[in-house]
């Protein structure tokens, strides 16, 4: 089993959330599976037209700009800037 690199421990989440872009013009919606004090993974349709920096909206209220570290075609690691 490999070691787990991460500093902050993830917390588990089913929170919505929007990925912004385009200065707010464009927004795609997402959910955040889970949470950290340095990135979150993200559950999307697709990333086909995802740019590598946004922003996250969460639903809360909370804001983060992010960049992407992995991705699938309906999943994503970010890391927040």
């Amino acid at each position: 089993m490999e070691d787990d690199r991460r500093k902050y421990h993830r917390n588990r989440t089913l929170k919505g959330g929007r990925i912004v872009t385009n200065d707010g013009h464009s927004t795609f919606d997402c959910t955040v599976r889970n949470l950290s004090e340095e990135g979150a993974k993200l559950v999307v349709t697709s990333i086909i037209g995802l740019p590598h920096r946004f922003r996250l909206s969460m639903a809360d209220g909370r804001n983060f700009d992010c960049e992407t570290i992995w991705h699938t075609e309906t999943e994503l690691g970010v890391r927040f800037l």
